[in-house]
C-alpha cells in the first residue's frame, strides 16, 4: 500500500541515502543521517517511520503490548517553522487528504489553543514541531509522548545550539520513556538510554557536537551516509573550525564531513569586490550567469533592505527574508519566490536550513560564512537533487585567506571569477586549489 501511494506521488527510485538508511533504520538501529542538502534525506527518515506508524504498518496482534497503540508514536524536531512545516508537507504528500490528520504541527508562530485541540480532536500518530512549542505543550500535559517510538532531530547540529538547550533536554527526557521509569542513570548519564526509543539524528554535516550527542542519546549509533553505513565510534572526531580573521589562527583539521554536504552538482566561485560595490557584483553575477532563481546571504539583517532596495533599483525583482518579518510576510514571500516571482531572495542564515526550492540555480555569499559548515548548508541550496548550480562568494581583497580556508577544509576547488560585459570569466591559474598547491610546495 505504501509503495502505491509513492507511486501516485511520482516517487519511484530511491536516492543513495534513503536506499542506505531505510532499511538501516528498519533494523532497528539508531542512527546518524549525513548527506548533502537536496539529497533526499527527510523521506531517508519518513518512509521507515510511515513503515510501522499510521495506516501503512502492519496492524498490531492482539496479545501485542496495547499500550503501543496510544498516543504519539514518532516526534520529529526541526529548528525552524519553515523547515518543520516542509517536514508536515511532505507527510501529508504521502498520506494524502484522507489520512493527513495523522501528522500534527506544533511549530512556534502559530496558534497553541488550535494546535492543542488539534491533538485531543485528531490524536494524531505523527507530531512535527520546532523545540520551544513542543517543549511547552509537553509541560502542560497535553502531548503525551512516553510511548514514543521514533524520535528525530532534524538540522541536529543546530538544535545543539545554546539557544534551545532547556527544551531539547525536556524533549529528550519525556519522548520514549513510560510513565515511572527512572529518569536519571549515574552509569548512563543524565539520559537514560531507551531501549525501545529509535533516535534519528539527520544533517549535511556532522560535526564533533552530534558525534557526542549521538552517542549519548541512542543506543550504538551508525553512521548513514550514501552507500555505506559504519559504526558512529569509527568516526575520527575533528572539531570545528571557524574562520577567523587572523590567517595565523588556522587550523589543519578537516571539518567532519562537511566534504559530503555539497551538492555533487555545484560549481564554486569566488569574486574579488569592495564592500560597496557587492550588490552590483551579485546583480553582475546573476546576469551573467542567466540566473532565474537567486538565494544571497547576508550576515546583519539591518542590510538586507538595503541591498533590496538596490537591486530592485536596477530592474531585479527581490525581497527580504529574515526572522524578523511577521508569519504572513515570511510565507508570503516565500510563496513570490518559488512561483518565480521574485527571482533574488536576499537573506540570512534563517533560509540556510530547510528552504527547499528546487529551482534555485545560484547561491550568493554577499557576506562570508564563518565556518565550513555554515558554507555547506548555504550552498546546498542550490544543485538540489543532482540540479547543476553555482556558488559564488563575494569576497574583498583581504577575505581571500578564508577562501583559502574554504578550499582547505571542504576539498573543492573554488576558482576565482569576475563578470565583465555581462559574462563569466574565470581566472583559472588562481583556483583557490592551484593556490594552496603552490603554498605548499613553498
Amino acid at each position: 500500500m505504501l509503495i502505491a501511494r509513492l507511486e501516485r506521488v511520482g516517487l519511484t527510485v530511491p536516492t543513495d541515502v534513503q536506499s542506505t538508511a531505510i532499511p538501516t533504520i528498519l533494523q532497528n538501529h539508531d542512527v546518524v543521517i549525513q548527506s548533502y542538502t537536496g539529497s533526499g534525506k527527510t523521506l531517508a527518515y519518513l518512509l521507515p517511520i510511515l513503515c510501522e506508524v499510521g495506516p501503512f504498518a502492519e496492524k498490531l496482534s492482539q496479545d501485542e503490548d496495547s499500550d503501543k497503540r496510544i498516543g504519539v508514536e514518532a516526534v520529529i524536531v526541526a529548528p525552524s517553522r519553515e523547515l518543520g512545516m516542509q517536514i508536515v508537507r511532505e507527510f501529508e504528500k504521502i498520506l494524502g487528504p484522507e489520512d493527513k490528520k495523522l501528522v500534527q504541527q506544533l511549530v512556534g508562530g502559530a496558534n497553541k489553543s488550535r494546535q492543542e485541540e488539534a491533538l485531543r480532536k485528531n490524536k494524531p500518530s505523527i507530531v512535527v514541531g520546532t523545540p520551544g512549542r513542543i517543549a511547552e505543550i509537553s509541560a502542560t500535559g497535553k502531548l503525551h509522548t512516553h510511548n514514543c517510538r521514533f524520535l528525530v532531530l532534524d538540522e541536529v547540529d543546530e538544535l545543539l545550539s545554546f539557544n534551545f538547550r532547556e527544551d531539547m533536554h525536556r524533549i529528550l527526557e519525556h519522548v520514549g520513556r513510560r510513565p515511572g521509569a527512572e529518569p536519571h542513570n549515574k552509569a548512563k548519564g543524565p539520559l537514560v538510554r531507551r531501549t525501545e526509543r529509535r533516535t534519528i539524528l539527520v544533517s549535511a554535516t556532522v560535526p564533533f557536537s552530534v558525534i557526542r550527542a549521538a552517542s549519548s542519546w541512542g543506543r550504538d549509533p551508525v553512521l548513514v551516509r550514501a552507500k555505506t553505513v559504519v559504526p558512529l565510534e569509527s568516526v575520527p572526531a575533528a572539531g570545528p573550525d571557524t574562520l577567523s580573521k587572523n590567517p595565523t589562527n588556522s587550523s589543519s583539521t578537516i571539518t567532519q564531513g562537511a566534504a559530503d554536504s555539497l551538492p555533487p552538482g555545484l560549481k564554486h566561485y569566488y569574486c574579488v569586490s569592495k564592500l560597496q560595490h557587492k550588490v552590483d557584483s551579485l546583480r553582475r553575477c546573476v546576469h551573467a550567469l542567466d540566473a532565474r532563481s537567486v538565494i544571497a546571504f547576508m550576515n546583519h539583517t539591518k542590510r538586507l533592505k538595503d541591498a533590496v532596495f538596490k537591486l530592485e533599483a536596477r530592474g531585479i525583482t527581490a525581497a527580504e527574508l529574515h526572522g524578523d518579518l511577521g508569519k504572513l510576510a515570511r510565507s508570503t514571500t516565500l510563496k513570490k519566490f518559488k512561483n518565480g516571482e521574485l527571482r533574488v531572495l536576499v537573506t540570512n542564515e534563517l533560509s540556510a536550513r530547510g528552504l527547499d526550492v528546487a529551482q534555485c540555480d545560484l547561491v550568493v555569499n554577499l557576506d562570508l560564512p564563518t565556518d565550513s559548515i555554515h558554507y555547506a548548508h548555504r550552498a546546498g541550496r542550490a544543485g538540489r537533487l543532482g540540479r547543476k548550480g553555482y556558488v559564488v562568494s563575494m569576497c574583498e581583497e583581504s577575505e581571500v585567506f578564508i577562501m583559502k580556508k574554504l578550499h582547505k577544509q571542504l576539498g573543492i576547488p573554488i576558482q576565482k571569477c569576475d563578470f565583465p560585459e555581462g559574462k563569466l570569466s574565470v581566472f583559472k591559474e588562481e583556483t583557490i586549489k592551484e593556490m594552496s598547491s603552490e603554498a605548499t610546495a613553498r
